[in-house]
């Protein structure tokens, strides 16, 4: 055994003991995370204007702070954007992590010296974690791999601004900087492909051992490297043990991803995004990631079916319950307040809390009232999958209101890596299983307002070449599931 996996043992049990302290008290915890981030920003702008010094209680606070999404929120934004000072949290921001919005355009998620070390905290505890429960720990000795975005920043009013994994990736501790990949040099390509490329090239004399990302790059990566050798990944790189991912569900890409791999590796799930790391997995062979409740993050939660009625009630975590799906809102040590992350989540676990990411609230078919949401669209395809012994690069699903001909129904556009033997079949059994997920799918199926769903196989690489056409290939972005609209169908169509 190495010293630094005997140490990472060491460090890994000491970890644990910490989460577990607060894990096993999650509303002692989350009070006492709301009490700090009120006292801390009672004299902010924002504070100010929501009588911070008046609020004594969740209830106070539930009826002075509305809950916002980005557009509403941003007025405050622009003021810290502008180089304003004490407006949503005490000072200025370290950085603006930049995404891309749907509504608003560039959005800018501001991180504070406060919130960032719980960014790299989640990751670096996600692995610590898996050693102590596992007791696996040899892959620190080997080369570990973060598909992510330029480290690269510009600056904005004295605050620097660029992509959370870039700016993550200038927090990499020195005890693994020898071991990371790609260079940083490579990391600063901007052209995804060619960044691929260039990472194939790093890596293949490598001795492998984590491969991290979300899973459509790791998808492109690894069939690279397939390309490249004719050698599956787990061939290529024998130590390679742990996968990591995050940013989507990763069971559509299951079967493709163990085609690649050519035998299984343990893998970990991760729930982060700008506006703060959530949650991961803390358990092998069980769903659920573990919430992270002492992370400087106050956590909300509204019913997805009552989020659009005018008053929602409001949640703490103490009111939350099993297998319902909740709109998460988010109070952080960044500065957002009752913040509408656009999330989705159900509990999968009440001791601790652990949840799975269902969908977005904004990503769902509901053009003939059904209310589709992402987690069922992802049962369903993970059903069909393998009762067929299929393979999918990736998938979307959307409204077809004026067909030419015939009922109305659902458009599923595929991109197929093995297609079933007979694809009729496999859209019914499709559509069965939606059905089984969704009751006012299957009364609208019945009752013969819909017919059942059409699939529709797009060409090899037709959704990287759709997200090449829009500029967000490899990055932070990812295809939506759902449209309500035939935005993303209409261009897939106009590819074939």
């Amino acid at each position: 055994m190495s010293l630094k996996t005997f140490g990472a043992k060491i460090f890994a049990k000491v970890v644990k003991s910490q989460i577990n302290k607060w894990a096993n008290k999650p509303i002692e915890t989350q009070q006492k995370v709301f009490e700090q981030l009120i006292a801390t920003a009672k004299t902010t702008d924002f504070g100010k204007d929501h009588h911070f010094d008046k609020i004594k209680s969740y209830q106070d606070f539930v009826r002075e702070v509305p809950v916002r999404d980005y557009e509403a929120l941003k007025p405050y934004v622009n003021k810290v954007v502008g180089g304003e000072e004490n407006v949503l949290w005490p000072g200025k921001p370290l950085y603006f992590a930049k995404t891309s919005g749907t509504t608003s355009g560039a959005k800018y998620i501001p991180l504070t010296k406060e919130s960032m070390p719980t960014h790299v905290s989640g990751a670096r505890n996600a692995i610590l974690n898996y050693i102590a429960e596992t007791g696996k720990a040899g892959f620190v000795s080997g080369k570990m791999i973060f598909l992510q975005g330029s480290p690269e920043m510009q600056e904005k009013n004295g605050i620097k601004l660029g992509r959370l994994s870039g700016i993550v990736a200038h927090y990499v501790p020195a005890y693994l900087q020898k071991n990371r990949l790609p260079s940083w040099e490579t990391n600063c390509i901007e052209d995804w492909e060619t960044k691929v490329d260039v990472i194939v090239e790093e890596t293949l004399p490598e001795k492998m051992s984590v491969f991290s990302g979300i899973p459509s790059w790791l998808l492109m990566y690894f069939e690279r490297l397939q390309e490249k050798t004719g050698k599956n990944v787990g061939e290529l790189f024998p130590e390679f043990d742990l996968l990591i991912y995050g940013g989507v569900n990763f069971e559509p890409y299951r079967a493709k991803f163990d085609s690649l791999i050519g035998r299984k590796v343990d893998s970990i799930e991760l729930f982060p995004a700008s506006e703060g790391f959530f949650a991961y997995q803390d358990q092998q062979g069980k769903p659920g990631m573990l919430l992270r409740l002492d992370a400087g993050i106050f956590y909300e939660f509204i019913k997805s079916d009552e989020f659009f009625e005018e008053n929602p009630k409001r949640l703490s975590i103490g009111e939350v319950e099993k297998d319902v799906n909740y709109v998460m809102i988010i109070s952080t040590n960044a500065g957002l307040w009752a913040y509408n992350l656009g999330d989705t989540v159900m509990f999968t676990s009440m001791k601790p809390y652990r949840v799975i990411v269902s969908g977005r609230i904004k990503h769902y078919t509901s053009a003939f009232g059904e209310h589709v949401i992402a987690k069922e669209v992802e049962y369903a395809m993970k059903k069909a999958v393998q009762e067929h012994g299929v393979k999918i690069n990736e998938f979307t699903v959307a409204p077809q209101i004026n067909p030419p001909k015939g009922l109305p129904y659902h458009e599923w556009l595929i991109e197929f890596e093995e297609e079933p033997k007979n694809l009729d079949i496999f859209a019914l059994s499709l559509d069965g299983y939606l059905q089984e997920q969704n009751s006012y799918y299957l009364d609208l199926i019945a009752g013969k307002i819909l017919k059942p769903l059409v699939i529709t196989s797009v060409n090899k690489n037709g959704f990287k070449a759709y997200m090449k056409s829009i500029g967000k290939l490899g990055g932070q972005n990812k295809i939506p599931r759902l449209s309500n609209d035939r935005k993303i169908a209409d261009a897939l169509h106009q590819q074939s």
